[in-house]
């Protein structure tokens, strides 16, 4: 427990970084002439760094530690965000997230670090326990990058850059290795070479059907409904409630608040009570309502009661992602062999990587060719295919032999 508690703090700092300047970045992009469809790629940029490093850094994982791997990524987010505080160029802030994706490429690694301390039974509580960290981040990164904002337009990058460094230091000193090296299976097999990176991430593509396999391809419909959202959110406030760059943080605040509420209070208890496979299904459902009501209120409302209808459905969209993500990766780790958890881990969050790219690109195209509230219906439509894969889970699934 003390592990898992030294981890959350180093996943909570990461994800405020992120979220110090994350919010702001469809403001200084437009403050720098570029045009709204450009916003997207400048977002995806990350999730294209990421999606490359990602299955690396779980491959070195596997053989070298995870604590080298996220100290070298924590590191690597610290210079990113410097390059943001100073960003005078469109190209500069393109550099500065393709740095922090490389850096961002550690999250399969966190995953497999709890893997490597939890029982199978209880990973999902861990992994939400994990995900609050991060939500709590998602809570608290933008009021203050709003607030660092006020200063003048390099300091969110900069307090950004000091957070990193400090918890650079603080995970040397306190963040023990969690890999144990396994020469043998718990049947006393001879543990196999482990697959390339190349070979684990077409394997998901050949077999969709096999037991982890399935659950990822679950995943990652869900986070493409949900990078979707994240890709217009920012656009959507300012142009239909006149949001600014001084209070677009307190939205996202709202969505972490949430997320943290769920994953301490809920997401445990819903996984003891009814299993992943139910518990993502009932997530699935969350998201799929809050992203297909998201349009409603200012198209039939005035602004102000609009405003707050669309906050009410805006929650839902936390609430599912609570429930779905954390109840997936705990599947995914139960049914991997355990030599291999960093690198499967890590090809996840590439194909999760690969969404990150096309939901902010083709949610902005959308929202500038199409319409303001066409992404969210595209979203919903999304999750609609993601419903169809969970509802057809069986909840009796064996886990593999070697989990």
């Amino acid at each position: 427990m003390k592990r898992l508690s030294i981890l959350m703090a180093v996943c909570f700092v990461d994800m405020l970084g992120l979220m110090l300047v994350a919010p702001l970045m469809p403001f200084y992009a437009t403050r720098m002439h570029a045009p709204e469809w450009l916003v997207g790629p400048l977002i995806s940029s990350f999730a294209v760094a990421q999606l490359v490093s990602s299955p690396i850094w779980g491959k070195l994982s596997d053989r070298y530690g995870r604590r080298p791997a996220m100290l070298i990524g924590l590191g690597a987010s610290a210079f990113a965000y410097a390059i943001f505080g100073y960003a005078t160029t469109l190209w500069m802030l393109f550099a500065s997230r393709l740095v922090q994706g490389l850096g961002g490429g550690t999250t399969g690694v966190a995953q497999a670090y709890v893997a490597d301390t939890m029982a199978p039974a209880e990973r999902a509580k861990a992994l939400g326990w994990i995900s609050a960290a991060t939500s709590a981040g998602v809570m608290i990164g933008p009021a203050i990058g709003s607030v660092a904002r006020s200063f003048g337009t390099e300091v969110p990058g900069i307090v950004a850059a000091a957070l990193m460094l400090v918890t650079v230091a603080f995970a040397w000193r306190w963040l023990p290795e969690s890999r144990v090296a396994h020469t043998h299976t718990p049947s006393g097999h001879q543990v196999p070479v482990g697959r390339s990176v190349k070979r684990a991430l077409w394997e998901i593509i050949e077999h969709p059907t096999a037991p982890a396999h399935r659950v990822i391809w679950i995943y990652v419909v869900g986070m493409l409904a949900l990078n979707v959202v994240i890709g217009v959110l920012a656009l959507y406030l300012k142009d239909v409630y006149q949001v600014t760059e001084q209070t677009i943080g307190y939205f996202f605040t709202i969505f972490g608040v949430v997320g943290v509420l769920m994953r301490v209070s809920l997401v445990g208890w819903f996984n003891a009570r009814f299993g992943e496979v139910r518990t993502m299904q009932v997530g699935t459902v969350s998201l799929l309502l809050g992203l297909a009501l998201m349009p409603l209120p200012a198209a039939v409302l005035p602004p102000a009661p609009a405003l707050v209808l669309f906050i009410f459905f805006l929650v839902l969209v936390p609430v599912g992602t609570a429930l779905l993500f954390p109840a997936s990766t705990s599947l995914v780790s139960q049914r991997t062999a355990r030599h291999e958890l960093g690198l499967v881990m890590g090809a996840q969050q590439t194909f999760r990587g690969i969404m990150s790219i096309i939901g902010p690109v083709g949610a902005t195209l959308a929202f500038d060719k199409l319409g303001h509230g066409i992404p969210f219906l595209c979203g919903a439509a999304i999750v609609s295919v993601a419903a169809v894969l969970v509802f057809r889970e069986q909840r009796d699934v064996p886990v593999a032999a070697t989990a």
